[in-house]
């Protein structure tokens, strides 16, 4: 989601703390969430079941909370990138379904985004490539973790994810395309807040990498050219060129004896293992 409201960067060892209990009530948000995306099912079945199971965590969606926007998820499918309006869509054997969500629990924030690819037999090369989309997407996402624990500033995460895009699209000769429009964030009281969290390189080095920083970092990446528009409604995000996208977040926060990832039950242990890291749980 966007609308950036502007905030302290760096949060107190206790203000660490609180963030856990959002993200695992974001986190209890798309297990429900992932569990219904199947052909035949609407996407705004996916919402209703989204908001129960936050409500159940005892938190309340935080997306409602952005002005206009009345739904607990983002879904996007296909060519849809982000900010996709859940409703009477009804998802298909081989669509990439993105799910955006978020929730807020006693005023604290955690946003997190998952890909699924529907399974379709008759369609085995589609679904190769969005697979092999997804995969790499997600791959990104941790690899910008991970950077978090030997980066000295914030912009060198968006060259490890560009990097890392690149490096994987070269395996199988292909280029992927990185939105440039559509960025992380930081997270705390307010969903969005200061500093931007890219996904590319750029030139600025960025706020330093220290405890107290709590971020939102959220790779979107289509298999074609990363141009976009909105549609009619004023929020769905969609490539121009009709190309399949990709988006995968978490909620990550750095404390004085590591990184945890919030939105995740085990911190991230199982996604930054890969990359030679262990999440520290916050002091």
């Amino acid at each position: 989601m966007g609308f950036f409201n502007n905030s302290g960067i760096y949060k107190t060892p206790d203000e660490l703390r609180k963030m856990v209990a959002p993200g695992l009530a974001t986190h209890a948000g798309l297990v429900a969430a992932r569990e219904l995306i199947i052909a035949g099912n609407m996407t705004g079945q996916i919402d209703a079941a989204a908001e129960a199971a936050i409500i159940a965590a005892g938190g309340a969606s935080n997306f409602k909370l952005v002005p206009g926007y009345r739904h607990t998820i983002c879904a996007s499918v296909n060519d849809e990138v982000v900010h996709g309006i859940p409703g009477k869509r009804v998802l298909k054997p081989g669509d990439i379904v993105k799910i955006d969500c978020g929730a807020i629990l006693d005023g604290w924030n955690g946003d997190s985004a998952i890909t699924v690819v529907i399974p379709d037999p008759t369609q085995p090369e589609l679904v190769a490539e969005r697979e092999t989309l997804s995969m790499i997407t997600e791959g990104a996402l941790w690899a910008g973790i991970a950077e978090l624990t030997r980066a000295k500033h914030l912009n060198e995460i968006g060259a490890r994810i560009e990097g890392y895009i690149e490096d994987e699209g070269d395996k199988i000769n292909h280029r992927y395309g990185i939105l440039t429009d559509y960025v992380g964030h930081g997270i705390g009281r307010d969903m969005h807040e200061d500093p931007s969290v890219f996904n590319y390189r750029v030139k600025q080095k960025g706020p330093e990498i220290k405890p107290g920083l709590c971020l939102a970092i959220e790779p979107m990446v289509v298999v074609g050219s990363p141009d976009t528009h909105v549609l009619a409604d004023g929020w769905t995000v969609s490539t121009n060129d009709g190309s399949s996208s990709c988006q995968w977040e978490h909620t990550v926060v750095v404390h004085s004896d590591g990184i945890w990832v919030t939105t995740a039950p085990d911190g991230g242990a199982a996604g930054l293992a890969r990359f030679g890291v262990t999440p520290v749980p916050i002091p």
